[in-house]
């Protein structure tokens, strides 16, 4: 029994003194300049007091109360998810399974054995044999680190699922934020559509009076009748894109939303919070969860080439076993039927036909591979984050100006329209007047859903969303 714990002592000092096979990981430089671009389509000044993205929960961003319980909604019940948690436990267990090697296996059994042999000098007679026993099988001694750096591997597997997980829930806020955001663009369309099916109808019925008593002629109220038309087209399309807007948000939400949770206008207020930064160090792109895991991926490989490695070293293992034996069940138990074994063993490969060396360059041109994706990864991100604040810079202008053209050419309209009844000028003004007004409400409503859906993606591409 001494002899057992000495060895397996000494067996445990050697696994924890043995030596790491595996490359020592240095994190690459990040492929991207230092910070987000500057220039005329950016925003150069920060705003004061602008929040951190990736340290602000996605409760405070969203402000508008109706859109952050379809987030919640989403976030507890979205198929997608679903399955990344699930991966996130697939990945736990195999991670626990490899893990497990690196510690002895301990088993018991027992066994009976009935003979009947001859004797040479009493004759023939039978032995009946009790075994009983606790020990280990084959344990590999790790010392050169093949069963710990696969481990690690299985490790980082789990840690880069984790990190998935969390890019598809930055990923499924932003969607759903962002279907609801169009659904509320689509009502609002339907809305201005309405308003201006009302309008021209009130000019296509004048124009038919006007021609009825002989003022105006039969193509005055064709082009009214035009324009009428094509507000009507308007409301068919947007009544259908609100009900594919609903169909997109059930989607995301895994279920049925209620009428009180669905947009009824884009909101006249901002739904997110305002004051995001307005550039980064391209430091800040590691929090980002899809980045993490690939940076979890590349670690992962490189683990492996360590595993490739300890393959051309010496696999040490070890069985021993401790119990009883004895010719009679009723002796089983007792002291002198007590018996021990030991059993090292070492395997060294000599020919494997290139085995090993295949082995180990496979994981050097997987590591190579993941380092790739590990950088490709930072450039997206860059260029993500990059896009959004290009966007963003250059939306106030935009919604100013766009906001002008809409009141200039509602004013328009008005007066146009006026001076057709007084007389003053004919219909083709009044149409020009009412195409205008027309393109620029869409105009409009269009550049301010995009600046609601940028901030969403600033948020997103600066790594918001986890909390």
């Amino acid at each position: 029994m001494h002899r057992i714990k000495a060895l397996g002592a000494v067996t445990l000092a050697l696994a924890l003194a043995a030596c790491d096979m595996a490359p020592k990981y240095v994190r690459p430089q990040l492929p991207v300049p230092a910070t987000t671009p500057q220039g005329p389509a950016y925003d150069s000044t920060d705003a004061a007091g602008a929040i951190v993205p990736a340290d602000t929960a996605w409760r405070d961003f969203f402000t508008e109360p109706r859109l952050a319980r379809v987030i919640e909604t989403a976030l507890n019940n979205n198929r997608d998810l679903r399955i990344a948690l699930a991966n996130v436990e697939q990945a736990r267990a195999q991670y626990k399974v490899q893990r497990a090697d690196l510690l002895p296996t301990l088993g018991t059994s027992g066994s009976a054995t009935y003979q009947d042999q001859p004797f040479s000098q009493a004759g023939s007679g039978r032995i009946d044999l009790y075994q009983a026993q606790v020990g280990v099988s084959a344990w590999e001694v790790d010392l050169f680190g093949r069963v710990r750096n696969l481990s690690k591997a299985a490790q980082e597997q789990y840690f880069a699922s984790v990190e998935t997980r969390n890019a598809a829930q930055t990923a499924l806020i932003a969607e759903t934020a962002s279907a609801w955001l169009t659904m509320a663009a689509d009502q609002e369309r339907l809305r201005i559509a309405r308003d201006l099916e009302s309008a021209f109808g009130k000019t296509l019925d004048l124009n038919k009076h006007r021609f009825a008593k002989g003022i105006a002629s039969e193509l005055d109220v064709r082009q009214a009748q035009t324009s009428y038309d094509a507000a009507r087209s308007a409301i068919a399309e947007a009544t259908t894109l609100v009900a594919q807007d609903q169909n997109a948000l059930n989607l995301l939400a895994g279920t049925t939303l209620t009428a009180a949770d669905l947009p009824e206008a884009f909101p006249a207020t901002s739904a997110t919070i305002d004051n995001l930064p307005a550039n980064i160090a391209s430091d800040v792109l590691l929090r980002r969860p899809d980045i993490a895991a690939a940076e979890h991926q590349l670690l992962s490989a490189n683990a492996n080439i360590g595993a490739a490695r300890a393959a051309f070293f010496p696999k040490i293992s070890l069985t021993a076993a401790l119990g009883t034996l004895s010719a009679g069940l009723s002796n089983l138990f007792t002291s002198d039927s007590k018996f021990w074994s030991v059993a090292p063993s070492a395997t060294l490969p000599i020919f494997d036909f290139g085995r090993n060396k295949g082995n180990l360059r496979y994981a050097r041109a997987t590591y190579d591979a993941m380092l790739a994706t590990y950088e490709k990864s930072v450039q997206t991100g860059f260029r993500e984050v990059a896009d959004a604040l290009a966007r963003r810079g250059t939306m106030n202008q935009q919604l100013e100006a766009q906001t002008s053209l809409r009141d200039s050419a509602r004013v328009a309209y008005t007066l146009s329209e006026a001076r057709f009844r007084a007389g003053v000028d004919g219909f083709l003004t009044t149409l020009d007047s009412q195409r205008a007004l027309s393109n620029a409400e869409q105009t409009l409503l269009a550049a301010r859903l995009t600046q609601a859906t940028n901030m969403v993606e600033v948020y997103r591409a600066m790594g918001g969303g986890l909390k």
